[in-house]
């Protein structure tokens, strides 16, 4: 069974829209020692909801990797890793994190109880809740 993952995301940095332009990229950036332990774990076929921060603040689409966690080349330290996404969809409509902050069904996410982290394992019924709503 793939792992599930959200990843944040500035999106005027690199906003889910580039990723599917690109239709591959490096997720590099991560440096908050949580996150990359997450970062670390992550392997080829796991699924990802991609987040925006900033003004946005919603999950906007889905990605896959298709390299799981190996050392950055540009970084010089092994503890810095990276992975390979590439696009699936975006979803139907944006889930905003004032709809997931009011959705008892997603109460304890770590995006809501931590929400510095860049990187966060997703369970598999919040995964289906986000999906769910994001088909309202």
């Amino acid at each position: 069974m793939p792992g599930r993952w959200l990843l944040k995301t500035e999106p005027g940095s690199y906003s889910y829209a580039q990723l599917e332009r690109d239709r591959r990229t490096v997720w590099d950036g991560v440096k908050n020692p949580q996150a990359l332990k997450y970062l670390a774990t992550m392997a080829k076929g796991d699924e990802v909801l991609v987040y925006h921060t900033g003004d946005e603040k919603a999950v906007i689409g889905l990605a896959r990797v298709v390299r799981g966690a190996y050392p950055d080349p540009n970084a010089g330290d092994v503890r810095m890793v990276v992975v390979d996404l590439e696009p699936v969809r975006a979803l139907p409509r944006p889930v905003t994190l004032r709809e997931l902050r009011t959705n008892e069904n997603v109460a304890g996410f770590d995006l809501l109880r931590l929400p510095r982290l860049s990187v966060m394992p997703v369970s598999a019924a919040h995964w289906a809740e986000i999906l769910r709503v994001a088909k309202e």
